[in-house]
């Protein structure tokens, strides 16, 4: 019966993290379209420091949709594991991409392409191995796994690391190198996402009619949560800032749901009891996503010509050109009629008769 209702809360997890990789990415076509309706009424554009799209409905949509994305997102950990939920969250990067080329009118190359239909394989590769997580569903269970030696260990050194990357490679290295900002948006979202899971937690014992308010621990998860958003984001608008967001962006991801991983290996134990192959398929199915993304971001600017192939196919295209118009040009001697010797020795005779008459 715990398995099934295990098995069951995996599958609603699993819904609403697909649900919010749709919201969200739906969302930024919709705000899109509001800022480009201003835009055509000669209303002041956002870029501008204008503020006439909050009298757009449609950019409201866009934020309404936006907060109902990222409210499932939330609820998703609370029932799938992070190491699945956090993911499948670049499936918003694809819906957004698709949306645009069929709203929008924003082209989807080659590339892009086939980086949604790596991104789509590698989820459903990481659905069909997931692994499954150590079974937290109270506070009190929660605390336990905070005071675990090995996360309090990942937390400090989280910590550290990001404080060094902040006050020694920030002012050094931060406007020539884009991992150094990337890298402390992605530690301290790891702990973000640990937070995220406690509370939600909390939550479903407050739906539950458990006493939870009265808990120091939800509201330490709240105050931590907030510190680390904050965080986030001034270092992410920085990172966005200094450099292009088609780099930023699949850097980013990268290295957050990396450290979202190995976090939540450490906190609940995640790949504890992971066999052989549904580690080979985990890991398998990131890296595919991460490639998707890259192949989304990359070279989504980049127009696709033959000029771009390489040369060995180039070589074989013009020859496979030559041949068709060679062949066109020469019918099959199959289907030619064979004269008689007397014939061609005629032939030729008449056509230097000719030749000569010409030139007279």
């Amino acid at each position: 019966m715990g398995a099934a209702g295990g098995r069951a809360g995996f599958y609603v997890g699993l819904g609403l993290a697909l649900a919010s990789s749709a919201f969200i990415g739906g969302s930024f076509i919709l705000k899109k379209k509001g800022l480009l309706r201003l835009c055509r009424r000669g209303r002041a554009r956002a870029g501008q420091g204008g503020h006439a799209y909050l009298q757009e409905w449609l950019w409201w949509a866009g934020l309404l949709c936006m907060g109902v994305g990222e409210a499932a997102n939330f609820a998703a950990y609370a029932f799938a594991p992070a190491t699945l939920v956090t993911p499948l969250g670049a499936l918003s990067v694809l819906v957004s991409a698709v949306l645009s080329s069929t709203f929008l009118n924003e082209q989807l190359n080659v590339h892009g392409k086939i980086g949604c239909i790596l991104s789509i394989l590698g989820s459903t590769v990481m659905v069909i191995h997931a692994p499954q997580e150590e079974e937290v569903s109270s506070l009190e269970s929660m605390a336990e796994k905070l005071k675990d030696p090995g996360f309090i260990v990942f937390a400090v050194c989280v910590l550290v690391s990001s404080l060094l990357l902040i006050f020694v490679a920030g002012p050094r290295y931060g406007q020539s190198n884009v991992l150094v900002y990337v890298l402390v948006c992605s530690a301290i979202g790891s702990l973000s996402v640990s937070c995220v899971k406690g509370l939600g937690i909390a939550l479903k014992e407050l739906f539950s009619g458990k006493p939870v308010l009265k808990e120091p621990l939800g509201w330490v998860l709240l105050v931590c949560l907030v510190i680390c958003i904050s965080v986030q984001i001034n270092y992410l608008n920085k990172a966005l800032d200094i450099f292009n967001t088609s780099v930023v962006t699949p850097v980013y991801y990268v290295l957050f749901t990396t450290s979202v991983m190995m976090c939540s290996a450490i906190l609940f134990k995640e790949w504890q009891h992971m066999v052989l192959d549904n580690i080979i398929g985990t890991i398998s199915g990131f890296l595919t996503i991460v490639s998707g993304i890259f192949l989304l971001h990359a070279f989504r600017d980049m127009p696709f010509t033959p000029d771009l192939l390489p040369l060995f196919l180039q070589q074989g295209r013009t020859d496979l050109h030559a041949s068709w118009r060679s062949a066109d040009r020469h019918q099959s001697c199959q289907h030619q009629p064979l004269l008689p010797s007397e014939d061609k020795g005629s032939q030729s005779a008449e056509e230097e008769e000719e030749e000569e008459g010409e030139s007279m």
